[in-house]
């Protein structure tokens, strides 16, 4: 996401007063922000029916209802909208061209460009690129994913009927990927866990061969290697190897292209590599209720009790971050050291652009605010959203709602404290 050309200029703004929009709507609910912070979405009932505002305003057109709403990159609000039975989706108040019989799952491009959601029609089910549906739909379809670049969607998708109690069929598989609305030659008994490799050329996906047999296909091809379970495959940036979390022996590794590449753990999923393809990390549990992350095979010491999430590692692996649960109280893992603080709710370490700081949003007794390397903001509002540093990673844009108003404000980082 390019933040070179948001205002980085340090200090607050009131964005919208929603204590001022109260006489204008029934009730206003599902608030979201835009990535630049610079709008404030959410849904917005006008004398019974529905529609979206920004910064107070809503769109012109109402619905029977709107949910989902989501900012892209770019900043357009996008909804689902249902509307005399049928089921719109809206861009910044437009809808596409084409109803369908649902719309969910929306999904962007990683610059914003092109926007994805899946899409039921006559009980068939594909995915929607820009309002262009598949030419293809499916009996069903799941785990839709969408490419960096956004050309390509893909779903897990069931290719046969079955009737009630088929179930030799569906052991024999009915169940394969389809890209773009193409399905694969190859059928699986299921199929979960897709990932596109970053250009969108090829596709992973985890595959069920049998009732006990699990193992990772790629373009349609699945590993000659079988396993007891499998979790989601990644690529490696650079060499184009698929990497994914294997179950051998009742205990899990990583394997590569089918091959174990690291030790053996009670639990390894959520594999990671940095941008450069030099630092692989995934989230492992060493021994029952002792959660870390393991960086090139080793684990860190840091352990949590409950789950270890949220996984995130800089571009060129030097700064790895993760969310850790110890009981019912959240922290951040940051290289193998936990923040001192604990919290009732954290969300998903963000990272800045240089690789020495991370940020991420908490909750602490109702109240919610922004921590950067495990000092708090001087503030708490009654909502808070994602933190984003400043290109120069010198500034934190806080986006924070305080006493019913919205505040956008660029704090640097020296006042964390």
């Amino acid at each position: 996401m390019d933040t070179s050309t948001w205002s980085w200029e340090p200090g607050e703004r009131l964005i919208v007063d929603l204590n001022a929009c109260k006489d204008k709507y029934e009730w206003i609910e599902e608030l979201h922000v835009s990535p630049d912070g610079e709008k404030l979405g959410a849904v917005v009932n006008v004398q019974g029916e529905f529609s979206a505002c920004i910064n107070g305003e809503a769109w012109d057109e109402t619905f029977e209802r709107v949910w989902n709403l989501k900012f892209g990159p770019k900043g357009q609000l996008t909804g689902c909208a249902s509307d005399m039975g049928e089921w719109k989706f809206v861009v910044d108040g437009q809808p596409w061209d084409d109803t369908y019989g649902y719309v969910w799952n929306t999904m962007f491009s990683k610059d914003g460009s092109k926007i994805c959601t899946a899409v039921q029609q006559d009980m068939k089910y594909g995915a929607a690129i820009d309002g262009v549906l598949w030419e293809n739909l499916y009996e069903n379809a799941t785990g839709f994913v969408l490419s960096d670049c956004g050309n390509h969607a893909a779903a897990a998708v069931q290719v046969d009927q079955m009737g009630q109690a088929e179930i030799d069929k569906f052991a024999a598989g009915i169940y394969t990927v389809a890209v773009d609305g193409k399905a694969w030659n190859t059928k699986f008994t299921n199929v979960f866990g897709l990932v596109f490799n970053p250009d969108g050329s090829r596709i992973a996906a985890e595959v069920r061969l049998n009732l006990y047999d699990y193992t990772i296909a790629v373009d349609g091809k699945p590993w000659t290697q079988t396993y007891q379970g499998t979790w989601a495959p990644t690529f490696n940036p650079v060499s184009g190897a698929v990497i994914a979390p294997v179950r051998q022996g009742g205990k899990w590794t990583l394997a590569q292209d089918g091959l174990p590449i690291w030790d053996f753990f009670v639990n390894c999923w959520q594999p990671q590599f940095s941008q450069d393809g030099s630092t692989l990390a995934a989230i492992v549990a060493t021994a029952l209720g002792s959660w870390t992350v393991a960086v090139d095979g080793r684990p860190w010491n840091v352990t949590a009790d409950a789950m270890v999430s949220d996984l995130v590692v800089s571009h060129n692996g030097g700064l790895i971050a993760a969310l850790g649960k110890t009981g019912e109280q959240w922290t951040a893992f940051v290289n193998g050291k936990a923040w001192p603080n604990r919290y009732d709710m954290a969300w998903a370490p963000v990272l800045s652009p240089d690789g020495e700081h991370v940020a991420a949003k908490v909750e602490k007794n109702g109240k919610y605010t922004v921590v950067v390397d495990g000092k708090e903001y001087s503030r708490a509002g009654d909502n808070c959203f994602d933190p984003v540093f400043s290109p120069d990673s010198r500034f934190v844009l806080v986006k924070m709602v305080e006493g019913g108003k919205y505040y956008r404000r660029v704090v640097p980082i020296a006042e964390f404290k």
